[in-house]
C-alpha cells in the first residue's frame, strides 16, 4: 500500500505553518525542505496493525511563494523522493510489486508538480483564505510498490483557511485550521476523492521562537477496502477482487488515517528554521509510522512594476 507522500510533502512545507495569512504586497519566500518517512506497517480495513511491508521514504522539496498584492499569492514547488523497502521480509506474495522491493534497492525520482493560489479575505487578526491548488505527475513514474514515487493521479484540490490571534486570552497564541477537498483522477471508473483537515495551535515562546501543535485528519471518499483478517468485514481481499483492481490497488486505497505531532521555528534577521514531528496515530487501509521535517525559507523583496 502507497502512502499519501505528495499530500504530507505539500501539508508540512515551509509555509504550511502560515496558510491562512497571505504576505504583504511584493513579498515573497523561497523554502527548502527535508522529510523522513518511516512507513513501520500496515493497518487493514478494520484498523488492525499489521508490522509488515516496512520501508523508508526521504524526499526534498522547494517551494516559491510570491504576493502580488496583500490579499493574493501564488506558490508552485516540486518535491524529489528517495524510497528503499526495508523490512528484512520479502514483500507479501501474489501482488505485483516491481523488483526493486525484492532487492531493497533505493529508487528516487521528481514526484508531481504543486502550483497553489491564495486569496486572503481578511485581515489583521482574523484571516479567512480560500485556495486552489493543482498537482501533476511531473512524469509517467511507477506507482506501484511499497517504493513507489507517488500515485502517478492529476488533482484539483479547494481549501479553505481559517487563523486567529486569540489576543483576549494572550497575545502570544494563535490557532487556525484547513478544510480541503481533492478531485482526484480516477482509475477503472473508481472515485477515489478525499477531504483533509487540520488543526495548528501556535504559541509565541520568545521573541524568535514559535512551538507549535498539529493535528490532521484525512478520509477518502470511495477508494478500494483491501479487507482484513477473519473474523474482520470486509475479509482480504476485500474490494481488490480482480487482477485489474490488484494492479491499480497502490493508489485506489480508501486511505483513512488521524495524525499528530508538533513542530517549532525559529526566526534569523535573513531567513527562518522550522521542524516537525508528526505520528499516525490510527487508521485504516493506511500506513502506520512517523515523518520528520526540518528546512528552512528564505524571504524576498520584488515590486513589479506597474504598467
Amino acid at each position: 500500500m502507497f502512502l499519501m507522500r505528495a499530500a504530507i510533502l505539500l501539508a508540512i512545507a515551509a509555509n504550511a505553518f502560515a496558510q491562512a495569512w497571505v504576505p504583504p504586497a511584493g513579498e515573497g519566500s523561497v523554502s527548502f525542505s527535508y522529510q523522513r518517512i518511516e512507513n513501520t506497517g500496515h493497518r487493514l480495513t478494520d484498523g488492525t496493525l499489521i508490522p509488515a511491508g516496512q520501508s523508508l521514504d526521504m524526499g526534498v522539496y522547494v517551494e516559491t511563494e510570491y504576493s502580488l498584492t496583500n490579499h493574493l499569492s501564488f506558490a508552485a514547488g516540486l518535491p524529489y523522493v528517495f524510497t528503499k523497502y526495508t523490512d528484512p521480509n520479502p514483500p507479501p506474495p501474489g501482488i505485483p510489486y516491481p523488483p526493486r522491493d525484492q532487492c531493497r534497492c533505493w529508487h528516487s525520482g521528481w514526484q508531481d508538480f504543486g502550483v497553489s493560489t491564495r486569496y486572503n479575505i481578511v485581515w489583521k487578526s482574523l484571516a479567512l483564505t480560500p485556495s486552489i491548488a493543482v498537482g501533476v505527475p511531473s512524469h509517467d513514474y511507477e506507482f506501484r510498490g511499497e517504493t513507489a514515487l507517488g500515485r502517478d493521479l492529476r488533482e484539483l484540490r479547494l481549501a479553505l483557511d481559517v487563523g486567529g490571534r486569540l489576543d483576549r486570552l494572550s497575545r502570544n497564541v494563535s490557532l487556525q485550521g484547513r478544510y480541503s477537498y481533492a478531485f482526484v483522477e480516477q482509475v477503472l471508473g473508481i472515485p477515489n476523492n478525499r477531504s483533509n483537515l487540520t488543526f495548528e495551535g501556535d504559541y509565541v515562546l520568545k521573541k524568535r521562537l514559535v512551538l507549535r501543535g498539529l493535528m490532521g485528519w484525512q478520509i477518502t471518499h470511495g477508494g478500494l477496502r483491501f479487507g482484513s483478517m477473519p473474523p474482520g468485514d470486509p475479509v482480504f481481499p476485500g474490494d481488490v477482487d480482480t487482477p485489474e483492481k490488484l494492479f491499480q490497488h497502490d493508489r485506489l486505497l480508501r486511505d483513512n488515517n488521524f495524525k499528530a505531532g508538533g513542530g517549532l521555528a525559529y526566526s534569523f534577521e535573513k531567513f527562518d528554521l522550522f521542524a516537525s514531528y508528526l505520528a499516525y496515530v490510527s487508521g485504516t487501509d493506511s500506513h502506520a509510522g512517523n515523518a520528520l521535517t526540518i528546512g528552512f525559507s528564505v524571504p524576498f523583496h520584488l515590486r513589479l512594476p506597474h504598467r
